[in-house]
């Protein structure tokens, strides 16, 4: 679990950490290059980074800024600026395997943007038929649309919303998803995790153990993750055409006592 960010008594954080459940400690996220601290911004997990945009900084007002952090290098890049929807908070922010889209928030906006973090870049998306402008509402990603409900239009709780397809016309065909398996065994008494996968199409793929990146390997269809952990540990696995954001189903690997 990552959590960044928010006010205290003081003021607004730019810091933050990491928590791993299987050993129940936290590791401090590094502030070099981390945006400017804020409250009441946006955050997504793309498999491989957290991108974190908008809210309030304190005495700076709203921003229109973010940062994406990778836990595996602990390290921060900036979001680009150009063509960024206008500052804001209390808006929402969804994955869409692909983009990060944010909408409303702010001055009870009924805009939003598009955010693609392989190009680092923004595009606006329409406002034809765009439910009322709001802040505190929901959204959620369905695979193929953004939903969003509810929150507060003025001075009123809405019980409106709108769902916003993401692609025009039809969608582009892909190839079929790319199925994991996982399963635990002991090889001289360490738990290694014993993974294969189908569908992948690179030549490499990135695999992922508890959202970090523990390896790059041949497509050659399977792997053997020595955890260096020998009693009870639980530990969660996705893989990925390496570099992308194609990835698998998650699976998770259990160990006894």
């Amino acid at each position: 679990m990552i959590i960044w960010g928010g006010a205290y008594s003081s003021g607004v954080m730019r810091s933050g950490g990491r928590y791993n459940p299987s050993t129940d400690t936290w590791t401090a996220t590094s502030t070099t290059h981390a945006p400017t601290g804020r409250a009441s911004h946006t955050a997504v997990w793309t498999s491989s980074e957290m991108i974190v945009w908008g809210g309030n900084g304190g005495p700076l007002g709203l921003l229109n800024t973010g940062g994406r952090y990778n836990p595996g290098t602990d390290a921060w890049l900036s979001t680009s600026t150009t063509d960024a929807p206008i500052a804001r908070e209390s808006h929402t922010g969804v994955w869409t395997d692909t983009e990060m889209i944010v909408w409303g928030g702010g001055g009870y906006s009924n805009s939003g943007g598009r955010y693609n973090a392989n190009a680092d870049s923004w595009t606006a998306i329409s406002i034809s038929k765009a439910p009322s402008g709001r802040v505190y509402h929901t959204a959620v990603w369905t695979s193929i649309e953004m939903v969003v409900w509810g929150g507060y239009v003025r001075t009123d709780v809405s019980n409106t919303g709108g769902r916003y397809c993401a692609q025009s016309g039809a969608p582009t065909p892909t190839p079929g998803p790319i199925t994991l398996r996982g399963q635990g065994k002991k090889v001289g008494g360490i738990n290694t995790s014993r993974l294969k996968w189908r569908g992948v199409t690179s030549a490499n793929v990135d695999v992922y153990r508890d959202g970090v990146v523990i390896a790059t390997t041949p497509n050659d269809g399977s792997y053997d993750d020595s955890t260096g952990t020998t009693g009870q540990a639980s530990f969660t696995y996705h893989v990925c055409e390496a570099g992308t954001s194609t990835c698998s189903n998650q699976v998770t690997v259990n160990f006894p006592p």
